[in-house]
């Protein structure tokens, strides 16, 4: 069982100058994809003069989500790991591939970057709405958690497969435009419903800059969720015991 792997880790290892420079990478790595991200959606909205969704607006979320985080993983993932997903963080926990204390402070980094980007955002537009995640007609707040579970399992399953699981060889490779394909792919898919996070911290910014917290409980609890069970289902059936490498201290 992954479960046997947990660590919390030492009291020094925050300040650690490796564990800062992961947490800084984290931090900017958030920045680049909520920036790019929550923007598309703000100039979608100015565009449309705040206009009804489009099937064309979807789509553009979900390229623009794609890319940035295609990117926000690469630059990041020397030197973190690029997780740029408080779950992915979780999920990597979890397996015992990171501490508990490095992932607090990978969390902090998380949030920090995507409150910041949507200031910056916020500034930038002269003053244009962050729109908050919520939850569309007709959906209620478990058919959003079911969502959240789902898609973020897909995506911490496709971290494991293509970054985490010691047998990846080559396909460490195209990890991160596997993770932001698959990031792509559910927002196609969820995105009407209830804007497919699958992000704790993507959605926290949003909600600090407007101060809107309605359902904000279904963007952590779902994808914490679907993280978990995407950890230990494809770390025990996958990878086991016998063929998992050390705990690392920062990277996967």
């Amino acid at each position: 069982m992954p479960l046997n792997r947990i660590a919390v880790g030492t009291p020094g290892e925050a300040s650690q100058p490796d564990a800062i420079k992961a947490a800084l990478a984290e931090f900017f790595s958030m920045l680049i994809f909520v920036f790019a991200g929550e923007g598309s959606g703000m100039a979608f909205n100015k565009l449309t003069d705040n206009g009804s969704s489009t099937p064309a607006g979807l789509v553009a979320a979900s390229l623009a989500h794609a890319f940035a985080l295609f990117v926000a993983v690469s630059v990041g993932a020397n030197i973190s790991g690029g997780h740029v997903n408080p779950a992915v963080t979780f999920g990597a926990f979890i397996g015992g591939n990171i501490t508990l204390l490095r992932g607090i402070l990978y969390w902090i980094a998380q949030l920090l970057g995507s409150v910041v980007a949507c200031l910056l955002l916020k500034f930038a537009t002269g003053g244009l709405e962050t729109s908050a995640f919520s939850l569309s007609s007709g959906v209620s707040a478990w058919n959003a958690l079911v969502f959240e579970i789902v898609m973020t399992f897909g995506l911490v399953y496709t971290v494991y497969a293509t970054a985490v699981d010691p047998k990846k060889g080559n396909l460490g490779i195209i990890a991160p435009i596997a993770i932001g394909f698959i990031v792509g792919a559910n927002i196609l898919a969820g995105g009407a419903f209830d804007g497919a996070s699958m992000n704790p911290a993507v959605s926290f910014g949003p909600a600090v800059v407007s101060w809107s917290w309605t359902n904000h409980w279904v963007y952590w609890l779902g994808p914490l969720i679907g993280a978990a069970i995407a950890a230990i289902v494809y770390d025990n059936i996958f990878i086991g015991n016998g063929s998992h490498e050390p705990l690392s201290t920062g990277d996967f």
